[in-house]
């Protein structure tokens, strides 16, 4: 098995040896860094003959680099009491079950961690990524990602975070933390915030491969459904959005030929089930919204008035100065640039630091002909981007 093959097998197994394991001994991080000692050894012994069961071996060598672990611990004992009591007379399986690992997401997202702190976890824990993987993503050294997850592990502890999923009268606000993570993951993906890489498309498939774990995990939860047909929307237009040079491309100006349609079937039909659920979330919105992007002909003639108003709606879901400045884009081709640029004036103190508001605001001045005040809300948007391929396109606007 070569190191491909074994990167494959890793991924897909270790988020559920890593929840079994910590449902075991109530410690997310020790599972996590023992499931990737194993995956270590794995590399050492695998390369000529692997196991005829490879999620086994992991699993039960996992168990044997916790309970080493817990050995040099002081504080280990209690927790290698756990692990010795559930293994006797059995290894651990590498099938953990479902609530195991649904429970293990939550941990990682629980509210006493900083949002920062839950999306290393989650992306440590749950998606299998290394430190230094991480720590990469987010423009941090290692040492200080390591760090990070050493306080996120201690503050777990330290609230005496249940690695179950949560009460049923706990489980709306606690899962609509672990799909804010998760959609926040995807975003750095889709739109690195800063770095030399534009976009970060491992992050972006970690995103959406969770994505998929908790709605086969939670099918019936409108809101897991929407933020999947989101993504799937999003990620349908991902082959599109850089030419040949790297440069990023304005929705505007994708060749739409190249979508994948298949995702775009897929993420309507998982809307259509999220609606008929009656369940509705700002996740449902937004993906409603980008549904209408993927079957307009093209942009001018996309549907413009509908998505105004489902931007009203979301507004009155999740109230933002963000939401009314995408508002304001489907004002423009509704009313007119006036109308819009009018609608986004009072959002200028919440928003002066926000990039994508000057770049706005330029487009709109441009179509007022005040290309003197275009070109300075340009300047600043420029000066306000950390992304690399939106700064070429700001510079490439302004160079005309």
């Amino acid at each position: 098995m070569d190191t491909a093959q074994l990167e494959r097998v890793y991924r897909a197994e270790a988020p559920r040896i890593t929840a079994a394991l910590a449902a075991r001994i109530g410690d997310v991080g020790l599972a996590a860094d023992a499931v990737h000692d194993a995956f270590v050894e794995a590399l050492e012994h695998w390369q000529d003959a692997p196991p005829p069961n490879p999620a086994g071996w992991l699993a039960t060598t996992a168990r044997r680099k916790a309970i080493d672990r817990l050995r040099r611990a002081r504080a280990g004992q209690e927790k290698l009491a756990l692990l010795a009591a559930t293994a006797t007379g059995t290894c651990l399986q590498a099938e953990a079950a479902d609530d195991e690992l649904l429970g293990m997401i939550f941990a990682c997202c629980h509210p006493a961690l900083p949002r920062e702190s839950q999306i290393a976890l989650t992306l440590r824990a749950v998606c299998g990524l290394t430190t230094a993987e991480i720590a990469t993503a987010f423009l941090a050294a290692e040492p200080a990602m390591t760090q990070r997850l050493l306080r996120a592990r201690k503050a777990l502890r330290a609230a005496d975070a249940d690695m179950r999923v949560p009460d049923p009268d706990q489980l709306a606000d606690r899962l609509a933390e672990v799909l804010a993570v998760v959609y926040l993951v995807f975003n750095e993906g889709y739109l690195a915030s800063a770095g030399r890489q534009p976009a970060r498309r491992d992050l972006a498939a970690q995103a959406v491969s969770l994505t998929r774990l908790l709605h086969q995990l939670m099918p019936r939860e409108p809101e897991v459904l929407g933020l999947l047909a989101l993504l799937l929307l999003h990620e349908s237009r991902a082959a599109t959005r850089f030419d040949g040079w790297g440069r990023l491309v304005r929705l505007a100006d994708q060749d739409r030929t190249r979508w994948n349609r298949e995702l775009i079937a897929e993420a309507t039909g998982l809307l259509d089930r999220a609606l008929a659920l009656r369940g509705p979330g700002p996740y449902q919105v937004q993906a409603a919204i980008a549904a209408l992007h993927a079957q307009a002909p093209d942009y001018e003639h996309t549907d413009w008035a509908q998505i105004r108003l489902l931007y009203d709606r979301l507004q009155a879901m999740t109230p933002s100065p963000v939401v009314l400045l995408n508002r304001a884009v489907a004002t423009r081709y509704v009313v007119g640039p006036e109308a819009a640029l009018a609608e986004i004036t009072p959002l200028a103190a919440d928003l002066d630091g926000y990039r994508l508001y000057h770049a706005l605001r330029a487009g709109l001045l441009t179509g007022l002909g005040r290309d003197d005040e275009a070109r300075e809300a340009s300047e600043r948007a420029l000066a306000l981007a950390g992304n690399p391929a939106e700064r070429e396109l700001l510079a490439r606007r302004l160079s005309f």
